[in-house]
């Protein structure tokens, strides 16, 4: 099951001061969906707003009809919204499978849960070789593996996932984006927030340009690689 996320006129700030001002964006179902943005562009915040973390003074955040501008952060995720987070964010002395498992951590059924996992294994063949090791004892693309592994195991709707490329190394950058595009076309709905512009624009649908807290572009890969300040901005 898949579901689509639209993001309404979204006022965000920390303190008196608005990081996002007036944000509308659109991730249709089915689609991977990217936003670009600079540090300092309010990617972050946006993201935070999604989850519930900053909540919007104005505006309106749904998922598949879903209001979800209010809930708390577990609500959100209950809705089914998984976050994969920058910087592979692992729990380093919990071994791989005891990872995976924390992202299951709301589901009944065990039998359900034994599925997911083994379809993650399947996906992710070194995780399976090394479940027994420990996390932080892994590589940094290893960990990447195993953040997105655990993300799976909820079996969301919409996969948020911020800065996949951030330390990592060209193939293994490669390796990453290439399986969000597999994990997109067993038709999960990713919402991808990236400065790694090439290979953003090279998997996506569609896309949207944030920058100091406003959407100053948006359309298809193409249309986007040919806004003058696209290229200005990210290619030199």
């Amino acid at each position: 099951m898949t579901a689509g996320l639209d993001i309404e006129d979204v006022f965000t700030a920390y303190g008196k001061a608005d990081v996002l001002e007036g944000v509308s964006l659109k991730v249709e179902p089915g689609r991977i969906t990217c936003l670009l943005g600079t540090n300092g562009s309010g990617k972050t915040t946006l993201i935070r707003s999604i989850l519930g973390l900053t909540r919007p003074r104005a505006g309106r955040i749904r998922l598949d009809g879903t209001d979800l501008t209010a809930l708390p952060t577990h609500k959100v995720i209950a809705a089914g919204v998984a976050c994969i987070p920058e910087g592979r964010k692992v729990f380093p002395k919990l071994t791989v499978e005891e990872n995976l498992r924390l992202g299951a951590y709301q589901e009944t059924s065990n039998t359900v849960a034994q599925e997911r996992m083994a379809e993650i294994y399947r996906q992710f063949p070194r995780l399976a070789e090394r479940r027994t090791q420990l996390a932080g004892t892994m590589s940094g693309g290893e960990q990447a593996m195993i953040s997105i592994g655990r993300g799976l195991m909820r079996a969301p709707k919409l996969l948020l996932i911020d800065e996949p490329s951030l330390g990592l190394s060209p193939r293994l950058v490669t390796e990453n984006f290439n399986i969000i595009r597999e994990i997109n076309e067993r038709g999960i709905t990713v919402f991808l927030v990236e400065q790694n512009v090439r290979q953003t624009l090279a998997i996506s649908h569609y896309g949207y340009v944030l920058s100091k807290g406003r959407v100053v572009a948006s359309g298809t890969p193409a249309e986007l690689a040919d806004r003058n300040e696209v290229r200005e901005a990210y290619f030199g």
